[in-house]
């Protein structure tokens, strides 16, 4: 199949009042506590499928905190955690992608809970696999359950057009009902795609002076094909 490239636009930075809930408002509350200290525990899992929106959560989850003066550790993934005995007060640590860890990760995370428990830090952690399913030390699997864990839920289609919609007019602009199912039939289906193409054509349609509609979607996605990107993202062609 033929494909059509183009550049896409950097989404706004993840905050929680950006995340796109669907079914997963209740886990955004609780979220939004943990953070901002109305809850005890000292940990907090969010384990979900790819392109359910686990990372935004942390990155938001991590602006909120900095934002009300915690000291935040953000770290990529286990194998970027160093130092895991010493931390200050009140510190929030902020690990994804914890499923991946390894043997001498997963006694880093060991250690950094237990130091984030003794001085009243917390830590938040993010897994593609639920807690009976992660391939971890026991002792560390046990940790993690201590806390909430919850199952961050990918929109359904139906959700995505709602917060597509939404998420234009925040923006101040429309999007028509044609638009958003061109989008959802041809575009990549994970939301953060689907915003990075929306911020997009926010832009071209800002430079041209011109609604944005199927036909400008379509003879921009052609343009971008013509001119050969080379920053891209596949769309199958029409």
């Amino acid at each position: 199949m033929e494909q059509l490239v183009f550049e896409l636009a950097p989404p706004e930075p993840p905050t929680l009042a950006n995340f796109l809930p669907g079914r997963n408002a209740e886990l955004v509350a609780a979220l939004t506590r943990f953070v901002s200290g109305g809850a005890a525990d000292t940990g907090f899992l969010i384990w979900g499928a790819a392109g359910a929106g686990k990372t935004h959560l942390l990155l938001a989850a991590g602006a909120l905190a900095h934002a009300r003066t915690t000291t935040v550790r953000m770290f990529a993934g286990p194998d970027a955690v160093d130092d895991p005995s010493s931390v200050e007060s009140s510190t929030l640590a902020i690990i994804d992608r914890v499923d991946e860890s390894n043997d001498a990760a997963a006694g880093r995370i060991f250690t950094l809970y237990n130091a984030l428990k003794e001085c009243g830090g917390r830590l938040l952690a993010a897994s593609r696999l639920p807690l009976a399913s992660l391939p971890l030390r026991e002792d560390l699997r046990t940790r993690l359950g201590w806390g909430l864990v919850y199952e961050a839920l990918p929109l359904a289609d139906e959700e995505k057009s709602a917060a597509l919609d939404a998420y234009a007019r925040r923006r101040g602009f429309h999007l028509s009902a044609e638009v958003i199912d061109y989008l959802l039939r041809h575009g990549r289906r994970d939301m953060q795609s689907l915003l990075s193409a929306l911020a997009a054509l926010d832009r071209v349609s800002l430079a041209t002076k011109r609604p944005i509609t199927v036909p400008l979607l379509k003879e921009w996605l052609q343009r971008e094909l013509e001119w050969g990107t080379s920053a891209s993202t596949s769309v199958p062609r029409a």
